[in-house]
């Protein structure tokens, strides 16, 4: 019932209402409620940002990373930077499969060729972005929030586990745990805690062991998320 039409079975059901700035919808049925729903939009007016999953080698064609288009737009003849190994290259031709494309926007996973690149030079957790609009580079140490959800012991300053970010795994230390924060509030509950534990929340700093393209949460959070596991 009051799924594609409106059913006579429910006479106290008066159907739904929202009201938001974009326009006003009611209605009785759930494909009203689908056809209600605001599509997202696409991040595409920020600085494009494209995690690398892998680079091939195509015969006839050359080198050509792939990765999906977090933000921003990527076209042919962009000139692109790669972080955290500082490769700039020109982008000659944009693929999603097999198909070229004039442009790529969030969302799309796309090869790209790129000139004047080995394979060797690229690899899976590497960043592209637009070298002239705010490009990524690669970070020396990052401040996060980590939540520890089960671990079997103690983590004390020194804990070195690997970190899951976009596509790059790579090594981290926490060089300075600096405060315990509430989980809900975010208020601080104590500085400088010599560990933490299953449960807790905290604010670490954090040292990876290689260098590492990360991106604060607010600008860019498919590069500001992250996932720890021991070694």
């Amino acid at each position: 019932d009051n799924m594609l039409e409106a059913s006579t079975n429910m006479p106290w059901f008066k159907g739904w209402k929202i009201e938001r700035k974009e326009a006003n919808a009611e209605g009785k049925t759930l494909i009203d409620a689908l056809d209600a729903i605001l599509p997202p939009s696409r991040p595409t007016e920020k600085p494009l940002r494209l995690p690398l999953q892998d680079v091939y080698k195509i015969g006839g064609i050359g080198t050509v990373p792939v990765g999906r288009v977090e933000t921003g737009v990527l076209k042919p003849g962009t000139v692109v930077v790669f972080a955290p190994a500082n490769i700039t290259t020109e982008v000659k031709s944009v693929e999603m499969h097999h198909e070229a494309l004039t442009e790529a926007v969030p969302g799309d996973n796309v090869g790209f060729n790129v000139k004047n690149v080995s394979v060797k030079e690229l690899r899976r957790g590497y960043v592209a972005g637009d070298s002239k609009a705010s490009p990524p580079k690669g970070a020396a140490d990052f401040t996060a929030q980590v939540i520890v959800l089960n671990h079997p012991g103690q983590i004390s300053n020194g804990y070195t586990p690997v970190l899951d970010c976009h596509t790059a795994h790579i090594a981290c230390k926490f060089a300075e745990i600096k405060e315990k924060v509430d989980r809900r509030s975010g208020k601080t509950t104590e500085e400088n805690p010599k560990f933490i534990k299953s449960g807790d929340a905290a604010i670490v700093n954090l040292v990876p062991s290689k260098p590492l393209c990360v991106e604060s949460f607010q600008e860019f959070p498919p590069l500001g998320r992250f996932a720890v596991r021991d070694m």
